[in-house]
């Protein structure tokens, strides 16, 4: 045992820099305790000291003590400021996620646990690739049960304490196919001693459940439980949690309501909300002083937040005084606001700024290509924290790949990409007789498979299987030939079975690569807008767009995005961006449909995350936040007219400041007389009432001018146009009468 005695008579150290409430948590009586910490009011510094607090002054031993936390790093982070506080290696100290502390207790106790000694466990491509095989043995059709929908099935019946026998049936083919696919796989794992993730909880827990002897003995031993992110638990997390703690119990949980953002994996607000009924006599602390923002920012925050129901309640404030409005920009387009945000973070860097201080938020990953493509044409460096850039993502491979193989049926990589994407019955023999037979006749992987189709090397099923594949690409070809290029990306992508694919697909990341696939059709239409012919190459009386647009692509997969340790912009999502900060935050695409999604605008609970998710990107901010949404946006290569969202307007007015200046265009008595280009440019650009020619829609008359320099943007009643459009004019070629 490790002895503090030296440290129980001066306790300052612990203390010292604390503000009362924060000191209050720390020094609080030992028993059941809720500490509501809201964003960037010092819950780290809290959670550690606390521990420090039971070392030194409660003289807790450090074999007495589990911390859990949701990331190895921010475990790896408590125990090494603990270590550093006291100044000695602290061993006996349980500090880990959720699922390490189970994997330890289930190699302490294997054969409790009715496991073999050396189980192994299962990653998430290990899980989906032993889901193919049940599949396969149960001849149950991938395309109709995609492997990953029932690893998603599977893994939330886990997390709800749900075994195959007691999942519910609620009468539905769909249901019982699942739940005999679950028994299956679950047999599987018994029979391999394999454990997924959600079976290492669920399996802890059991071991507690039915041993009641070692649930006694954990219980004694951990006298004080400590959980970061509370609100993040879900239904076996919150339950495990409870079975530990026993009665009497010093249970210490460190959350934020507002900040639940995730639902969608499972986790249940109302375990940190109705934590003060499951454990009596439970306090409550709230952490409401925030270090982090400025007073505008915080109050913007909690007005958006209010609007929630069933909240617990806080009111975030700061003494480093109110800083300036929030920055509301309202674009003509995606390009107008993606250009509009470049160029702020321009100004910022050259006002003294880093770019590794800024960071674009945004709902869907779809969102990041607009970015990137900007990004990259104004040479400043980026990084997408946590995911891939647009053109690197497999969903987005696997288009190209099919539009690749539509021009060159002779593109073997391409070939063997997506010959069995969807799935559709072709295995590895297969594919390595058409490698084999491609090598020894120095032929395309095509055409060796339109030779073997000729003879009899490949079996009836095997033959009945690739012919089906060249038929498709064949017919994906002819069908979408004389279409324009985006119509032809979404038809190769509708009809190649990729969108069925991730659109069936219930998993965690199904959505967002359908809406991937959604972006390249748009990335597409943008791609013709405003391509140049003759700079890439094309013949500009016939451009061969297809062709054209895919080397466009792999030009773009070619650029470095870059690295860790470079000043570069970070690009996230909402969800990723959850426990950052950083100086200068946009928030784009706040439109509804986009966000709030328009999946969870009709259903209470889920809006209601999706404003807690809001309310996590405004508290990123600590200097300056944009909210950007556009009043046009590209959808499935078609240009909708878009709404704010109402989270913009949830925000306050005084505490917003509208970003462009906008000019009347009231129509006076008589107009400026029609000028000459260098007449025009002499006077500064357009003016209103002046008459000006467009190459596409012909003459037209300036209506409203807005914005200054690079965002001017001009409406123009265009009569053969059938009426008024807003152009960004500092990208809109406009010749002046």
């Amino acid at each position: 045992m490790i002895l503090l005695e030296s440290l129980v008579m001066d306790v300052s150290w612990i203390l010292d820099d604390l503000n009362d409430p924060q000191r209050a948590a720390v020094t609080a009586p030992l028993g059941p305790l809720r500490v509501l910490a809201g964003a960037g009011s010092g819950k780290t510094r809290v959670l550690t000291r606390r521990i420090a607090w039971l070392l030194a002054v409660e003289n807790a031993s450090p074999w007495s003590i589990l911390a859990v936390t949701f990331t190895n790093k921010a475990a790896a982070e408590m125990r090494s400021r603990v270590e550093a506080m006291l100044d000695q290696p602290l061993g006996g100290l349980w500090v880990g996620t959720f699922h390490g502390i189970a994997h330890r207790l289930l190699r302490q106790h294997w054969q409790e646990a009715r496991l073999p000694r050396a189980f192994q466990i299962l990653d998430s491509d290990d899980q989906t690739r032993l889901l193919k095989r049940v599949l396969r043995d149960l001849n149950v059709d991938e395309k109709k049960w995609p492997p990953l929908a029932a690893a998603g099935f599977i893994n939330r019946c886990k997390d709800e304490m749900q075994r195959p026998a007691n999942v519910l049936d609620d009468g539905t083919p769909a249901q019982r196919q699942n739940q005999r696919i679950y028994a299956t796989y679950q047999q599987e794992c018994e029979r391999s001693g394999l454990v997924d993730f959600g079976e290492l909880l669920l399996r802890a827990y059991e071991l507690w459940r039915d041993h009641p002897n070692l649930l006694t003995h954990y219980q004694e031993r951990f006298q004080h439980v400590l959980v970061d992110e509370f609100q993040d638990t879900n239904t076996i997390q919150y339950q495990w949690v409870r079975l530990l703690s026993g009665n009497p119990c010093d249970v210490f949980i460190v959350g934020d309501d507002d900040q639940c953002v995730y639902g969608w994996r499972g986790s249940k607000v109302e375990n940190i909300q109705k934590f003060s009924d499951d454990f009596p006599g439970a306090q409550t602390i709230r952490l409401e002083q925030n270090y982090r923002s400025t007073g505008v920012i915080l109050k913007a925050a909690n007005a958006l937040i209010a609007n929630n129901t069933g909240r617990l309640g806080k009111n975030l404030w700061t003494n480093a005084g109110d800083g300036d409005p929030v920055q509301i920009y309202a674009a003509f387009n995606e390009t107008d606001e993606a250009r509009f945000v470049v160029e702020r973070i321009r100004q910022w860097v050259e006002t003294g700024g880093q770019r590794r201080e800024t960071a674009i938020l945004y709902r869907s990953n779809a969102q990041s290509r607009i970015f990137e493509e900007i990004l990259v044409g104004a040479a400043m460096p980026y990084r997408i924290y946590g995911g891939l850039r647009f053109f690197e993502r497999a969903e987005i491979k696997d288009a190209l790949a099919y539009l690749r193989l539509v021009a060159n049926r002779d593109d073997d990589p391409s070939f063997e990409r997506v010959v069995n994407t969807p799935p559709r019955g072709i295995g590895g023999r297969t594919l390595d007789l058409l490698r084999d037979t491609a090598r020894a006749e120095s032929c395309s992987l095509w055409q060796a498979t339109s030779r073997l189709l000729g003879g009899k090397a490949l079996s009836s099923r095997a033959a009945h299987a690739v012919r089906r594949f060249l038929d498709l690409v064949e017919a994906l070809d002819r069908d979408s030939q004389d279409q324009p290029l985006p119509e032809r990306v979404s038809h190769v992508i509708a009809y190649s079975g990729l969108q069925t694919m991730y659109a069936e697909d219930k998993a965690d990341k199904g959505e967002m690569r359908a809406e991937n696939l959604d972006e390249l059709i748009n990335v597409s239409a943008r791609f013709i807008a405003h391509c140049d012919p003759v700079i890439t190459g094309a013949d500009p009386a016939e451009p061969d767009w297809l062709n054209t647009f895919l080397a466009h692509a792999a030009l773009e997969s070619g650029e470095r995005q870059a690295g860790a340790g470079e000043d570069c912009v970070q690009l996230m999502t909402l969800h990723m961006a959850k426990g950052l900060e950083f100086s200068l935050v946009f928030l784009v695409g706040w439109e509804e449909g986009l966000f709030p999604h328009n999946r969870s605008a009709a259903q209470e609970r889920q809006l209601e995350e999706e404003r807690r998710l809001a309310y996590v990107g405004i508290t990123r901010a600590r200097q300056r936040v944009y909210l950007c949404h556009a009043e046009q946006r590209r959808w499935y290569g078609k240009e909708t007219q878009q709404n704010p969202s109402r989270f913009v307007r949830e925000v306050p007015e005084a505490l917003t400041q509208d970003v462009r200046a906008r000019v009347n265009a009231k129509l006076r008595p008589k107009a400026p007389p029609a000028l000459s280009p260098a007449a025009a440019m002499a006077a500064g650009g357009l003016q209103l009432r002046q008459r000006v020619h467009h190459a596409k829609f012909g003459e037209g008359v300036v209506l409203a001018i807005e914005g200054e320099g690079y965002h001017t943007r001009a409406q123009i009643h265009f009569p053969a146009a059938g009426g008024p459009k807003w152009l960004v004019v500092a990208y809109t070629k406009l010749d002046r009468l």
